[in-house]
């Protein structure tokens, strides 16, 4: 938590520690600091005033701030940093809704000599 104090502004450090997936953000730091991965430089490319999880109605910006988070501690120091969800390809082809187009030719009606009818068949009875 020192080392966020660090890195980010009062503000920002404290929506950040105060939010509910703090606990999952303090884990990956930790394994970051582990690994020898320095995770402040990470969390510092969010924080200049120009950052654009900052633009957007005040309402969202905790949200914003986890995200943009998670984008700078999972993205490469030397990749720029996404403004967006990620995507996943495989995740939004498994949910596709798009239909492939029909090539076969289309089916024609059996001819009227072969339908079936609906009307019962004529009982057959004993020479009553």
């Amino acid at each position: 938590m020192s080392r966020v104090d660090q890195t980010l502004s009062e503000r920002d450090a404290a929506l950040l520690v105060s939010s509910r997936q703090w606990p999952v953000l303090a884990h990956r730091m930790h394994r970051m600091a582990q690994q020898n991965v320095p995770f402040t430089a990470h969390l510092a490319r969010i924080a200049p005033d120009t950052a654009t999880w900052r633009t957007g109605p005040p309402s969202g910006i905790t949200a914003r701030l986890l995200l943009t988070a998670h984008h700078a501690l999972t993205t490469p120091l030397d990749q720029v940093l996404p403004t967006g969800p990620r995507v996943s390809t495989t995740a939004t082809r498994s949910r596709s809704i798009t239909e492939v187009p029909d090539t076969a030719p289309p089916k024609q009606p059996a001819p009227a000599a072969h339908r079936q009818h609906n009307t019962p068949a004529p009982r057959q009875g004993r020479g009553r």
